[in-house]
């Protein structure tokens, strides 16, 4: 399921209505600093496996 243009708008213009144009700033803020955090971590999951494979090769 992807979302086309009108409904991308739609959401858009509802998170205005329901949040304010103050409000929103602030929650795009913490919403990137989630997914900066996540990556992070998926990151550094991915490179504790590849260090416990090749341990185990050993």
């Amino acid at each position: 399921m992807r979302l086309g243009g009108g409904e991308i708008l739609l959401l858009v213009l509802l998170f205005l209505l329901l949040f304010g144009g103050k409000k929103l700033p602030e929650l795009a803020e913490g919403l990137g600093k989630a997914l900066k955090n996540f990556k992070k971590a998926a990151t550094e999951d991915e490179e504790t496996e590849k260090k416990d494979k090749e341990e185990k090769k050993e």
